[in-house]
């Protein structure tokens, strides 16, 4: 088993990364722990849920269950409501903890959901996307989407454990794996050009969900993701770099309507954008989008963008959570393993729209 320690002002606590861990579930919870919600959704219940509960169950504490329904769609106030009725009707208190066994929405409105129960119970992480165990499960962002932006209505608030078992990927479809890659590869294009190049190298492997070669790959994106919250648990300044391509891809997930496109694709197009944008003002090297674009395929996520209307595209950017007073600012790479964050002139944003977007 591997682990990585995140360690943030808002808390202490363990990543573990290995095989079965589903069947350990138990080892994360508190020992003061008076019950447990076992957060999930039908897809995922099905194949996971019974597992996780019999883990659970010996931690000795009733559990139980609550599914919302699959789906970015689903990511709202009115489902995060679902949560908050089956915990006050079965008596939940102050040291309650919740379990998110699910992606990334489910990690993401659990998270939340503990924030705000009783003004902030503990909860368990457990993800069983590929994008999730990279990415959203760890540093403790939580929240739900809003129709006029994704991700806008949420809280800060740290799991007590990250509990990663590598063989519930065996499950996903070939989409989702591809998904998860982006927010991979997007740990060495912002900062690790040596963790970029063995991507490059290893997209196929990565693909095929090779053990050797995705076990790494989880291991330093975790890692990666843990040294920057660590210097930056809020999103004050460094943290923002996490963002890459994100500005363009929210506006894909909302202009197109949530679920129309998986998270990690939208973020996966907007990395190749964000390399065109970079190139037109931070002097991003034009063989390296050319890399950029090439290893997005090669991890099969698209690299050409919807044609939302350059309007729209730009009314969408400014709905962003990195906006202020209304300019749109991005995470730009001057170069592969470096990133920042700073306003470009709109003129730019056009240009790179007009050669990013078109029929999908």
């Amino acid at each position: 088993m591997n682990v990585v320690d995140v360690d943030v002002p808002g808390g202490r606590y363990p990543i573990r990364i290995a095989p079965g861990r589903l069947d350990a579930l138990d080892e994360a919870i508190p020992a003061d722990a008076t019950a447990i919600g076992l957060v999930t959704n039908p897809t995922v219940g099905a194949l996971y849920a019974e597992r996780a509960e019999r883990a659970l169950a010996r931690a000795g504490r009733r559990v139980l269950r609550i599914e919302l329904p699959d789906g970015e769609a689903h990511k709202d106030w009115q489902t995060l409501n679902q949560i908050f009725d089956a915990l006050l009707a079965n008596g939940f208190d102050r040291r309650s903890v919740l379990v998110a066994l699910g992606g990334g929405v489910i990690g993401d409105m659990t998270g939340f959901a503990a924030a705000v129960f009783m003004r902030g119970i503990r909860f368990v992480q457990v993800p069983t996307t590929l994008l999730a165990q990279v990415d959203s499960s760890v540093g403790g962002k939580t929240g739900v989407n809003h129709p006029l932006g994704k991700n806008m209505i949420g809280a800060f608030h740290q799991p007590v454990a990250v509990e990663i078992d590598t063989d519930v990927l065996g499950t996903l479809p070939a989409r989702e794996v591809s998904a998860g890659l982006a927010e991979v590869i997007k740990y060495g294009m912002i900062m690790d050009p040596a963790f970029w190049a063995w991507c490059e190298e290893n997209a196929a492997a990565l693909r095929a969900l090779e053990p050797a070669a995705i076990a790494h790959a989880i291991q330093v994106s975790c890692e990666s993701k843990a040294r920057v919250v660590a210097q930056d648990e809020r999103e004050g300044g460094l943290r923002a770099i996490l963002n890459l391509g994100h500005t363009f891809g929210h506006a894909i997930e909302s202009g197109l309507g949530y679920g129309a496109w998986l998270h990690g694709e939208a973020v996966g197009c907007g990395m190749v954008q964000a390399a065109e944008l970079s190139a037109e003002v931070a002097g991003f090297p034009a063989a390296d989008v050319a890399r950029v674009r090439a290893l997005v395929a090669a991890i099969g996520c698209p690299t050409v963008a919807p044609d939302l209307g350059a309007q729209h595209w730009m009314d969408l950017m400014r709905v962003d959570k990195k906006a202020e007073g209304g300019e749109i600012r991005f995470v730009l790479t001057p170069r592969i393993g470096e990133a920042l964050t700073r306003k470009a002139p709109e003129d730019a944003v056009l240009r790179v729209l007009a050669r990013t977007v078109g029929p999908v």
